[in-house]
């Protein structure tokens, strides 16, 4: 999946945390994107088998939509977190960069990390 894909996915589900329902003019207005671009998004999502469209244009994430946007959620959080520990950098500079980091870090090095801050959180 490319990284537009992740972003609309995980914008998704950060929405539906918050608010309990999504529609795509939620998506555009939290990306601060153009509705067309969202639409087209959107059918495309679902014509992957990660969302789903409700009667009233709610969108809904199927399982595996919901799967890949949780574990993108899990590793932007573990990335702030680590940056903040290791790196002596604000929330906002570790959010951003984690943002752009968890698309690119293989499994293992996140798994690495994990088992890191989990040693750290151990020992306190």
């Amino acid at each position: 999946m490319q990284q537009s894909g992740q972003t609309y996915l995980e914008t998704i589900y950060l929405l539906k945390r918050e608010n309990g329902r999504v529609k795509s003019i939620d998506v555009a207005k939290a990306l601060d994107f153009s509705k067309p671009s969202v639409s087209r998004a959107m059918g495309k999502l679902k014509a992957e088998g990660y969302l789903e469209v409700g009667e009233k244009g709610e969108l809904v994430l199927t399982k595996e939509g919901n799967k890949i946007a949780k574990e993108l959620v899990e590793k932007q959080e573990t990335l702030t977190q680590f940056l903040m520990m290791t790196a002596d950098v604000d929330q906002e500079t570790a959010e951003d960069d984690a943002r752009k980091m968890m698309h690119f870090i293989s499994k293992k090095s996140f798994q690495g990390i994990r088992n890191f801050i989990k040693q750290v959180e151990e020992l306190n």
